[in-house]
């Protein structure tokens, strides 16, 4: 396994902290992309952009093994809205710059409308740190978006369509696909209907189209909520995952609370065993960590503090297995 950071696309002092952790790869994320220029996570970068900044993350000591985010895809293709053909050319315009630059993975999701949802980012943790949790009831209070009415066979459909199309360039350019859970995984959310919500679900997924290039993102803790025995759901998938996040929680789907990564209801050795098993050896991240006292939490869940402590523990783990 390669331990990896979310970091921002324009260098600055996270850069420098991740190699010297010992950090090997950069997974160029949204979140972390927001701060920078006031670019949005839907907005794809441009190729000599990516190639700038694949430079930048070489002579810091770290390969971009990632890319989560900045794709040109959005719910006009999700929802098979007017457009969406022009959207999906630029999506495999996208992949084949990805190819051409040799960054590995793409992670996409296909939650529409909402990304990742929480209640409460302030949920009193270990140590007083702060963290986020989801309570179902509680956010089915608020009002149904303003959306297109579709079902989930629509989604379905949707998807089918879209990997059709992508996934014979993601082979040619040798990108992986890689697809991010619903976060929390249920459905309908305040109305809006998701999909990727089960194993069963990602079963489904790469049954659509039969690729090493649609793969699945093996996000912990959302797998942890649908209620999966993680070490045994990494052995199944085994070499269809193509990209971890290592985060962990307590409680299931409707009622959520993030957990430090060595400190929730999953025994991580077993999971980083699981992964020896498989013959892992792609990026994994720490996601969703506590904010630490003295940090702002300009981004919940993705202050550096916590993360830090995270890749320490997640290097101790795979040392200790891989060994």
């Amino acid at each position: 396994m390669k331990t990896a950071l979310a970091l921002p696309a324009k260098r600055d002092d996270r850069w420098e902290q991740a190699a010297q952790i010992g950090a090997e790869q950069a997974v160029v994320h949204p979140h972390m992309s927001d701060l920078d220029n006031g670019r949005r996570g839907d907005t794809p970068w441009e190729f000599d952009e990516l190639l700038r900044m694949k430079e930048g993350f070489d002579q810091a000591g770290l390969e971009v093994g990632v890319i989560e985010g900045g794709t040109p895809l959005t719910d006009t293709t999700r929802l098979g809205l007017p457009g969406r053909d022009e959207e999906i050319d630029r999506f495999c315009e996208f992949v084949q710059m990805l190819g051409r630059l040799d960054i590995p993975v793409l992670c996409y999701s296909w939650m529409t409308h909402f990304w990742w949802l929480r209640t409460t980012d302030t949920y009193p943790t270990r140590g007083g740190a702060w963290t986020t949790a989801y309570e179902h009831e509680t956010m089915q209070r608020g009002p149904r978006p303003d959306i297109p009415n579709i079902t989930e066979e629509d989604l379905w459909e949707t998807l089918e369509y879209f990997l059709k199309r992508v996934v014979p360039v993601a082979e040619e350019a040798d990108v992986r696909l890689s697809m991010h859970p619903d976060d929390p995984p249920l459905s309908p959310i305040r109305g809006v209907p998701r999909i990727m919500t089960s194993v069963e679900a990602y079963d489904r997924l790469l049954d659509l189209v039969q690729s090493p290039a649609n793969s699945v993102n093996f996000c912990q803790g959302n797998f942890v909520a649908m209620g999966a025995d993680i070490p045994e759901t990494i052995r199944n998938f085994g070499n269809e995952i193509s990209f971890v996040h290592f985060r962990d929680i307590d409680g299931d789907a409707e009622n959520l609370v993030e957990t430090w990564q060595d400190d929730g209801q999953t025994d991580m050795v077993e999971a980083v065993e699981a992964y020896h098993d498989i013959g892992f050896e792609g990026p994994a991240r720490p996601d969703h960590v506590p904010t630490m006292t003295g940090e702002k939490q300009e981004t919940a869940g993705y202050e550096m503090r916590g993360r830090l402590f995270a890749v320490g523990y997640m290097r101790g783990l795979i040392d200790s297995v891989y060994r």
